[in-house]
């Protein structure tokens, strides 16, 4: 395995995060910090779609405020269910969130990520 003199660079400046995917929370830790959050695993999209409201933003604890509040065109959706994904576009944009909101908007490096899902599921 080779490694480019770019991926030694961008790996000293990207983030190692460990996310554990749970039906209840996923929490997210970075190294040599910890847990930084956890928050609830749901996502408010606009209904028939994977489209996240509030820009890409209604994940976590503002689309589990949303449970009940929300209006037609809302739906709030647990994508894992019984330690399962059960929907796999909605469990994506619940990731990009959870990255973009340790990793920010850092065009320059990727953050390296070790991602925890449940080993009962299926493939």
């Amino acid at each position: 395995m080779s490694f480019s003199l770019y991926d030694w660079a961008s790996g000293i400046f990207s983030i190692d995060m460990g996310i554990d995917l749970g039906t209840a929370n996923t929490v997210v830790s970075i190294r040599g910090k910890g847990v930084l959050f956890s928050e609830p695993s749901v996502v408010a999209v606009e209904k028939g779609s994977s489209v996240v409201w509030l820009k890409g933003n209604a994940v976590g604890m503002v689309a589990k405020e949303m449970i009940g509040k929300a209006h037609g065109k809302i739906e709030v959706i647990r994508p894992l269910k019984n330690g399962v994904i059960a929907d796999y576009d909605i469990t994506r944009e619940m990731l990009r969130y959870f990255i973009r909101k340790v990793h920010g908007n850092r065009k320059w490096a990727s953050p390296r990520l070790v991602i925890a899902v449940p080993s009962g599921g299926t493939a």
